[in-house]
């Protein structure tokens, strides 16, 4: 017979119990309440309860108000609006460790670098970051025309199962590692033409951000300086009006330092910073992973409850009225 449970049509056998359905739910021993045709059923008669046919159940619980804060590419949830790298790190240890102080769930691949599927014995990175536990991002680091960024891609996919998400950056030259933006416009159409899910890396030029979005990608990364150079957010007003404007997450990838150069790039309105060199070249890498996680948070909830404004003069914390003197 059909049962009407939570606006959903539910197949049960005649002359059931509510008690039999919350049990069949998992909600046996929760503390629910129980609405049945409008009227509200009592505890003590869930099990002498019997439902019928076409019989509608309220189902309801008690959880958390307001919505969990995450952001969301390519159609999947995240929590943690830090993404890391794999790279610089001493030893594949270092590298898990790092990675679970951080708290990411998104954590980057260099593919042309890293030691997947190499000789039989050595360490397997994938052992390390398993792709049940995170989201592995592909990365094309280290390809400076559009054409080696997209064979990697597809390489990338090929190794990964059909993995579509992939995160695209197009070098100019060695000395700056600042992004090649033709090549990486070419690379960029060609990539969402054939389906992949593309997260890119570009510079701070709020017109250029556009663009990538408009062709596609699923999100966009601006640098925040050059790559590794732990300079923070440079030109803070750029990524500003790239955030403002944008209808896709926003990234700063690349160039953050510390934990209050992650703090700055959230306080901005960035759904996340990306980053390798900052925690890999720090002194104790895990305790700097640790921090970033934090500074990630602190940096998040002060763009959401608001800074106050800046002013040009001092204002009295403690009203002034009543003073002797």
């Amino acid at each position: 017979m059909n049962v009407y449970v939570n606006g959903e049509t539910k197949q049960y056998a005649e002359s059931i119990s509510v008690a039999d359905i919350v049990d069949d739910l998992g909600l046996a021993n929760k503390r629910i309440a129980v609405e049945l045709n409008k009227e509200i059923l009592p505890f003590n008669q869930y099990a002498e309860t019997r439902v019928k046919s076409e019989d509608c159940l309220e189902v309801v619980q008690a959880i958390g108000g307001g919505q969990e804060d995450s952001f969301s590419v390519a159609g999947q949830q995240f929590k943690s609006r830090l993404l890391v790298g794999t790279g610089k790190y001493k030893d594949m240890q270092e590298t898990r460790l790092a990675i679970e102080a951080s708290g990411a769930e998104i954590v980057t691949v260099a593919i042309r670098r890293t030691n997947i599927g190499q000789t039989p014995g050595e360490p397997n990175l994938l052992e390390v970051i398993s792709p049940d536990k995170y989201t592995i991002l592909p990365n094309t680091a280290g390809c400076f025309t559009a054409d080696d960024a997209v064979r990697t891609c597809r390489l990338a996919r090929e190794l990964l199962g059909g993995h579509k998400l992939v995160k695209l950056e197009v070098l100019a030259d060695q000395k700056t590692l600042l992004p090649d933006i033709v090549e990486t416009l070419a690379a960029a159409e060609l990539l969402v033409k054939e389906g992949f899910d593309v997260m890119v890396y570009t510079n701070d030029d709020p017109i250029i951000a556009k663009r990538l979005e408009e062709i596609g990608c699923v999100a966009v990364m601006p640098l925040a300086a050059p790559i590794g150079s732990g300079l923070g957010v440079c030109n803070p007003y750029n990524i500003l009006t790239i955030v403002e404007n944008a209808n896709v997450p926003i990234l700063v990838d690349a160039g953050v330092g510390t934990a209050s150069d992650a703090a700055v790039a959230m306080e901005l309105g960035c759904d996340g910073v990306l980053m390798n060199t900052a925690i890999a070249a720090a002194q104790n890498p895990i305790l700097m992973a640790s921090a970033m996680k934090k500074g990630i948070q602190a940096g998040r909830e002060a763009y959401l409850a608001g800074r106050m404004p800046r002013k040009r003069f001092a204002s009295a914390s403690s009203p002034v009225d009543g003073l002797i003197g």
